[in-house]
């Protein structure tokens, strides 16, 4: 991307006139980071909390794991419970296939988050332990701009 392209959108994205977003969302495990990409160029980087068992791809429902794999987002809820939140596909294929292997249901219900409706003043303070039943979380503010920028059938990489 050139210079006068990425300080274009980096433009769009600061003052909010943004038609700028995402086509692809990677999820950093071990960083604890969720960054936003349009091609190589990258628009937002936003520190998160994992499942409360955040080492390995999750295994079945109930494990407290975040996944790990390719997905998509492929819905959003205005009225969750953790103030907005964005549906990642899991479990995919292959995911339904080494839970039948296991004899285990391989849960769901994955999604990217706010934070706890009523909690939102907790702030950052929320990164100090991995929380999550699973999912993903941001703070409030930070959700509210992810829900903007990645529209459904965005691809999400999930990585150890």
């Amino acid at each position: 991307m050139s210079l006068l392209l990425a300080a274009h959108v980096c433009l769009l994205l600061t003052t909010g006139a943004t038609t700028v977003t995402a086509d692809r969302v990677v999820v950093a495990k071990a960083d604890r980071t969720l960054t936003l990409y349009r091609g190589t160029q990258v628009l937002r980087t936003y520190k998160i909390a994992l499942g409360r068992n955040p080492v390995g791809p999750k295994e079945q429902q109930g494990d407290g794991r975040t996944p790990e794999g390719v997905y998509v987002i492929d819905g959003r809820n205005a009225q969750s419970a953790f103030h907005r939140s964005l549906h990642v596909s899991y479990p995919n294929g292959d995911d339904r296939r080494r839970a039948a292997r296991r004899r285990v249901p391989p849960g769901g219900e994955i999604m990217i988050h706010g934070l706890p409706n009523g909690l939102g003043a907790l702030g950052s303070a929320h990164l100090l332990r991995d929380w999550t039943e699973g999912c993903i979380a941001v703070m409030n503010d930070e959700i509210e701009e992810i829900w903007r920028l990645v529209p459904n059938g965005t691809r999400i990489e999930i990585r150890p």
